[in-house]
């Protein structure tokens, strides 16, 4: 396992990261602690999980299954969702974001969380309060870092440019989607990262599963896989999944993985690992042999005409004003 610096830090984080939103959902005590073994013995020291996950089962799991490595593992929880009925248990007010990160803290087993993220933009709560909130924790010692997800490019720069002025902490990550057929973030922020020293964690760097290679075109996919239970309207269903577009990416890892003697996965998460800007993507794995397999990602790499052929084959649309500027700027 290589190493990378978190965002515009110094602290070191495995080039893969463990996602821990399947424990205490798909997966029990027994079998997330095997996952996260197995990840520490191949070198993984980076582990992701939310309050929201399990309404906080998650965040236990993992916090039960690493307290005699706590100090040498860096831990990302979350807050934003509802965590409650009451009017206040949601949302990145000063108020949920002190009691999300005492409850977080509690449920963890630990009196520091290494990043804390903000899991959404909130359009109610003043970028001030929730920043200044969240400067307290780091001041407080109870948060080493802090990090966004799911936030537009402006909303970044905004939330930059509030830290700056007002002295607060600035955030050092954001946590996307993004894999082979979800690149609609690098028209933003892709370009805002680099330009803020922002490291990018993608969520679903296997678009849900579909670029794994054990979907096909004109077959309805298990009734047990993510894809099949997610409903029409989530990013990751296969009614958005199985178009034209994507059928052909999947062709070309084919092509490539059979190449490489790779697997679809490997390929798919390589190709990744090598995008600009890009720290470590979230493994979501429910199942010790996808684990496996997603760690044979690591410790190669793809050829440049490799890459070109990923790139050109998941290539999002031109899109304006992005392509007017791409297009001057040639000119």
């Amino acid at each position: 396992m290589e190493y990378r610096p978190l965002g515009r830090s110094g602290t070191m984080v495995s080039e893969l990261c463990l996602g821990c939103m399947t424990f205490g959902r798909e997966l029990d005590d027994k079998g997330s602690k095997e996952l996260i073994d197995r990840f520490i013995d191949a070198g993984g020291n980076f582990l992701d999980t939310a309050d929201v996950y399990s309404q906080g089962s998650s965040e236990e799991i993992t916090g039960k299954s690493v307290q005699q490595k706590r100090d040498d593992l860096v831990i990302a929880t979350k807050v934003r969702f509802p965590m409650g009925d009451g009017l206040n248990d949601v949302g990145i007010s000063r108020k949920h974001i002190m009691a999300g990160a005492e409850a977080s803290l509690r449920r963890l087993g630990t009196d520091y969380i290494d990043l804390y993220q903000v899991h959404c933009w909130d359009a109610i709560t003043p970028l001030e309060e929730t920043l200044s909130a969240l400067t307290d924790l780091v001041r407080q010692g109870k948060v080493r870092y802090i990090g966004i997800s799911n936030f537009s490019g402006w909303q970044i720069m905004k939330a930059m440019s509030v830290s700056r002025s007002h002295g607060f902490e600035s955030f050092v990550s954001l946590q996307p989607q993004y894999s082979l057929v979800e690149r609609n973030l690098e028209y933003e922020l892709v370009p805002v990262c680099l330009d803020q020293g922002i490291g990018i964690l993608p969520w679903g760097p296997l678009g849900g599963g579909f670029v794994s290679g054990k979907y096909r075109k004109g077959e309805q996919p298990p009734q047990d896989s993510r894809i099949a239970g997610a409903s029409s309207d989530m990013e990751e269903s296969w009614e958005r999944r199985a178009n034209e577009r994507n059928w052909e990416i999947i062709d070309v890892l084919g092509s490539i993985s059979e190449e490489t003697g790779k697997s679809y996965s490997q390929v798919a998460l390589n190709w990744l690992l090598n995008k600009p800007g890009v720290t470590s993507p979230i493994l979501g794995a429910r199942k010790l042999e996808q684990l496996e397999d997603n760690l044979g990602a690591s410790g190669w790499r793809i050829d440049d005409k490799q890459m070109q052929q990923l790139d050109e084959i998941s290539q999002p649309p031109p899109l304006y004003p992005y392509s007017f500027i791409a297009n001057a700027q040639r000119g």
